[in-house]
């Protein structure tokens, strides 16, 4: 008899309104990503950097105390990082302020796929500009 553990729950959709508010922010608005981001997601491939992406956040943001907290997430050198601040996905104050993820706890699963998802969203958005 095997006991299978049911299948992770899906990530909550990022709402629409996130995005008008992220575009109302003259700080987040600003983040594009730049020729050499672009390169590189054509070259490594979606696929590749959102696997990145999955590292950064379990690394970075998802401890319920992060190293560095609040100056973890460099401003440019990877495209994901122009993607977390422009999503707010950058640290645990903007994962508060913007996403309504309390900082203290560790993040849970559901909540890092919505993160990767607010940030694949955007590379998509953005590779379509």
């Amino acid at each position: 008899m095997t006991t299978d553990a049911p299948p992770p729950a899906p990530p909550p959709p990022v709402p629409d309104e996130l995005w008008v508010r992220l575009g109302r922010s003259a700080f987040r608005a600003r983040f594009h990503l730049d020729a050499r981001d672009r390169a590189y997601l054509e070259a490594k491939g979606v696929a590749t950097v959102m696997s990145h992406a999955a590292d950064f956040i379990a690394g970075r943001l998802a401890p319920a105390h992060p190293a560095r907290d609040g100056r973890q997430t460099p401003w440019r050198g990877h495209p994901v990082f122009v993607a977390q601040h422009a999503t707010a996905t950058c640290c645990r104050s903007c994962l508060e302020k913007w996403h309504h993820m309390p900082k203290g706890r560790a993040l849970e699963p559901v909540e890092q796929a919505y993160i990767l998802t607010a940030i694949r969203i955007w590379l998509d958005r953005e590779r379509a500009r």
